[in-house]
């Protein structure tokens, strides 16, 4: 697991060894891998993660890519139903990103992604996205219906 636990007290920014949400405690590695470590209650930390955290086996990095690549094949073999716009119905749009989408029978499902991922997404461009018909990310079933799934 790479997670980062910042001790305010010492003004540490040091690696995350364990966490025991039981007693609400976070181990930390006092000696970069050298088996020292200290445990600090929840109120002594603030945990960060970035996008080489991991659960053991991926980073939220690999994972994001995973999900990206994943979405491209689902739009490009649905040609007809996805878009990618460089900006939102009103225009807007956040730095670097642009928005790719996908229209099923149950409704929209879309994704941000940063601009370089721009051409794995074979799919017409549109001048401004559709509006946001206000799908979450437990709409995510929406794609079984590509499929006639759900």
């Amino acid at each position: 697991m790479k997670i980062k636990a910042y001790v305010d007290r010492y003004k540490w920014n040091i690696p995350v060894t364990q966490i025991d949400f039981k007693n609400k405690e976070v181990e930390v590695d006092l000696t970069d891998g050298n088996g020292d470590t200290s445990n600090f209650t929840f109120d002594e930390v603030r945990l960060s993660v970035s996008g080489d955290t991991s659960d053991g086996y991926h980073t939220f990095d690999e994972l994001y890519y995973h999900r990206m690549v994943l979405f491209s094949i689902t739009c490009n073999q649905n040609k007809d139903l996805a878009w990618k716009s460089m900006k939102h119905h009103d225009g807007t749009m956040y730095e670097n990103y642009f928005i790719v989408g996908i229209s099923t029978p149950e409704g929209d499902y879309t994704y941000h992604y940063d601009i370089r991922d721009w051409n794995y997404f074979s799919v017409k461009e549109l001048e401004k996205a559709p509006k946001w018909d206000g799908h979450k990310p437990e709409d995510i079933t929406r794609l079984l219906a590509l499929v006639g799934e759900k």
